[in-house]
């Protein structure tokens, strides 16, 4: 899989916000479900994908979110097998990253066969940085949201920080928003590439209130333009959890690419973290 950086620019710094928007009273984490992105144990994962989940179930993480990898959308496992190893293991798997690609038919039949909700088209199929193509991506996805829907799935996007750049006056993601079907689309906002963007999340939920059913929520080290861990970069995770109603947002997974020792402690970490708010 392509890293999620491949196609970050440096860029000036975090422009934030000045948008007030009403609070929230947000489930605190000992009754909120935590999810994970298993691409921030993509080497684990491709080693040892029953351990794996063992581990990541230890921690308190309920909800999984699965990416392609070179062993397929599940590690090696059947589909059946990832949806029964997560349920034994009292997790279930939610979403998954994928490509919208000629074998899209066939990745909508494992995602049935797995029985998740969600397939995430997890990058831009088409990089063309303008208006025209950008519509044209928005009525692929519209499509595609239609061919999923038949067969009982649902379609989403997932960002990166690229889709928040300009091209004739307009932001590009906002051209995405615009032109997709809020009931065949479902975006899932990634809240750190929003910010190194340079965008607020907060503005994003006020202009498009509900469009968001899946965060990734991820604290962003702004120097150097990667994920840290919660409370070390430039994400107001606190500010962010208190505007859930907001957004819509139902399912968040953590996801987390670069470490400051193991994936694993990391992850202890960013849980830690949320229970402690």
């Amino acid at each position: 899989m392509q890293t999620r950086r491949s196609f970050l620019q440096k860029s000036g710094g975090l422009a934030v916000g000045t948008l007030l928007l009403p609070s929230f009273t947000w489930a605190w984490p000992g009754t909120q479900k935590f999810g994970v992105q298993l691409y921030s144990f993509r080497d684990a994962m491709a080693k040892d994908a029953k351990g794996t989940l063992e581990k990541i179930a230890s921690i308190g993480i309920t909800e999984i979110e699965s990416a392609r990898s070179k062993k397929g959308h599940y590690y090696g496992l059947s589909p059946r097998e990832m949806q029964s190893t997560c349920k034994a293991l009292g997790m279930k798997l939610v979403s998954g990253h994928v490509h919208l690609d000629d074998n899209f038919q066939k990745t909508m039949e494992e995602a049935v066969e797995a029985d998740q909700e969600y397939l995430i088209c997890s990058s831009m199929p088409s990089r063309g940085q303008t208006v025209s193509n950008y519509k044209k991506v928005a009525d692929d996805f519209n499509k595609a949201g239609e061919a999923c829907k038949k067969m009982g799935l649902k379609f989403g996007y997932h960002n990166h920080e690229y889709e928040f750049e300009s091209h004739k006056g307009q932001v590009l993601f906002d051209v995405l928003m615009d032109n997709t079907e809020t009931n065949l689309v479902h975006m899932e906002l990634d809240l750190g590439w929003v910010i190194v963007g340079g965008k607020d999340p907060l503005d994003y939920f006020q202009k498009y209130p509900g469009r968001f059913p899946l965060w990734h929520l991820k604290d962003m080290n702004m120097r150097k333009k990667e994920s840290t861990e919660f409370g070390k970069g430039g994400l107001d995770i606190p500010t962010m959890m208190a505007h859930q109603k907001a957004s819509g947002v139902k399912h968040i997974f953590i996801e987390q690419e670069e470490y400051a020792s193991t994936p694993l402690e990391s992850m202890q970490h960013n849980m830690d973290y949320l229970n402690k708010l």
